[in-house]
């Protein structure tokens, strides 16, 4: 005698012929290509809103990336040097803006720690702690680890910043939890970004300029009826930039902090941001007249 099925796999053969059902009139994708196309049609017929759709695209690349491809590169850190004099530390953390650094002693490449900006206030109500007391420490991770597996490891440990150790066992860089949420949700804002820069040249209430260092060179030169070169070739190398952030930095021979600034044409290029090694941001004004000395 065969026993009579249960409810609840009754329910589970009609859920699943039901689905077969579907999938035989309407056919799934059977390809990331064709869960792309799907992804639009969606977007097409007002299921799903735009910004749903490019974070799901962005949950997809991220299935593809490593560490390796996302990390800031060793030479674009901002690195703490463990035996500066504080006074020194502070400012560079208020220059850069980041909330975490890692911190090095002696040599760039021997990292002894990870320091937390917020940490320090800790040295305002006891002076007799230093930074070595501060440190945490550094997670490490190989440039081929998958970006969702970071994700997670990021969301279970509560770490927001790990550091990628290259195929030789050398600091290849670093990757924070934020650089892998943008490749799903794209840029995180942060305090020198709004809704209404949409836009790279901004008049600003004190009749200075708001330029992003990704604004082409080219428009700028043409926003400020000026002509942005090199004076020789020398100077310019081989290389051609399209970017005022490129040109500017190759000009100076360094990614400038915020505050140092560059000079041209009676333009003063102010570094305003920095992130990730390249400029963000800089403020434009006529470069002060220079001061007699008789």
């Amino acid at each position: 005698m065969i026993p009579p099925k249960s409810k609840e796999l009754e329910r589970e053969d009609k859920r699943s012929y039901w689905q077969r059902f579907v999938e035989f009139i309407h056919p799934g994708p059977d390809s990331r290509e064709e869960l792309l196309d799907a992804l639009s049609d969606a977007e097409d017929n007002q299921v799903i809103g735009a910004e749903s759709r490019l974070m799901l695209e962005g949950v997809l690349r991220m299935a593809d990336l490593t560490a390796g491809a996302v990390m800031v590169a060793a030479p674009r850190m901002d690195l703490i040097n463990l035996d500066a004099p504080l006074e020194d530390s502070l400012h560079q953390v208020i220059d850069t803006g980041h909330s975490r650094f890692p911190v090095f002693e002696g040599a760039r490449d021997n990292l002894v720690g990870i320091l937390l900006a917020k940490d320090l206030l800790k040295l305002q109500r006891s002076p007799s702690l230093n930074i070595r007391t501060l440190l945490r420490p550094p997670v490490f991770i190989p440039e081929s680890k998958a970006l969702n597996d970071l994700l997670r490891e990021f969301r279970n440990t509560r770490n927001h910043i790990a550091l990628v150790i290259d195929e030789f066992g050398r600091i290849a860089g670093l990757i924070t939890i934020e650089d892998v949420l943008e490749q799903i949700v794209g840029d995180i804002e942060d305090e020198f970004d709004s809704q209404e820069d949409v836009g790279d040249i901004f008049t600003l209430a004190d009749e200075t300029y708001r330029v992003s260092g990704d604004a082409a060179l080219d428009r700028v030169a043409e926003a400020f009826d000026t002509v942005l070169e090199f004076n020789n070739a020398e100077e310019s190398g081989e290389t051609n930039f399209d970017t005022i952030g490129g040109f500017i930095a190759h000009a100076m021979g360094h990614v400038p902090r915020r505050g140092e600034f560059y000079e041209i044409n009676k333009l003063r290029f102010e570094v305003l941001h920095t992130r990730g090694g390249a400029i963000k941001w800089f403020k434009v004004y006529p470069a002060p007249l220079e001061k007699s000395t008789v």
